[in-house]
């Protein structure tokens, strides 16, 4: 007797999808990012994006910047797991292999507008989860006086990190240095960050005092993925 293939080919199979999935593995975009780059109507691609979204792959959240505008984003938990789940139905010692990592040291630059509270989060974890073996910075296009009361707070009793010595920077102190990956996790920094090489955007909105162990949540998870990217042989721990 026929039966159906999993939730998660259903989805992705479809071209447009596919090609909407792919898109976002690479950063958070709004739909006119999309339409160009699947290059669809707009009205054809914000029917899959319901799909995707009611299928739970992808999630909308209003811009910090433009409130008319939302970033569509990945969500890399729910593709691995039904990924897994997909190859266990096929056979059992079916897993998705992580992808190729590049050789070398990798330097990844994180950008926020105060540079209080994303972006030195994001610095921090990852700085964390590779050991040293990743060059990480971080800076801001107006930079706080400090890093935010709660970040620090988070860090210190979330992940048993102490960055009280640590400073806000601003962007131009980068200025002309080399990096492989440049992550902006601010929609508004997004908007007047300079251009460089193999940028791509996290919308993570300014969190306040009480959400900011959620947001450091969210950026762990994020820096969990993205560490296949950076270090060989390293995969997103669960």
């Amino acid at each position: 007797m026929a039966t159906q293939p999993p939730e998660f080919v259903r989805l992705a199979a479809h071209p447009v999808r596919w090609s909407l999935l792919t898109a976002l593995a690479g950063g958070d975009l709004r739909v006119r990012e999309l339409v160009e780059r699947v290059g669809e109507p707009q009205n054809l691609v914000s029917y899959h994006l319901r799909l995707l979204r009611g299928g739970g792959l992808v999630t909308a959240t209003r811009s910090s910047f433009d409130g008319r505008d939302s970033y569509y984003h990945l969500d890399l938990d729910r593709c691995a797991g039904a990924l897994a789940e997909t190859g266990a139905a096929l056979h059992p010692a079916l897993r998705p292999e992580a992808p190729p990592s590049p050789s070398g040291r990798v330097a990844v630059l994180f950008l926020c507008t105060g540079n209080s509270a994303r972006s030195p989060i994001a610095e921090t974890l990852l700085r964390r989860r590779t050991a040293g073996k990743v060059t990480v910075t971080s800076a801001g296009s107006h930079p706080k006086a400090a890093l935010h009361p709660a970040a620090v707070r988070v860090l210190d009793e979330e992940f048993g990190i102490d960055v009280t010595g640590q400073r806000p920077r601003h962007l131009d102190t980068v200025a002309g240095q080399r990096f492989d990956h440049v992550i902006t996790v601010c929609d508004k920094v997004r908007e007047v960050c300079p251009e460089f090489p193999h940028r791509r955007h996290w919308s993570i909105p300014d969190p306040a005092a009480d959400s900011m162990a959620r947001t450091a949540s969210e950026l762990d998870t994020r820096v969990r993925h993205l560490l296949p990217e950076l270090v060989p042989g390293k995969e997103a721990p669960s």
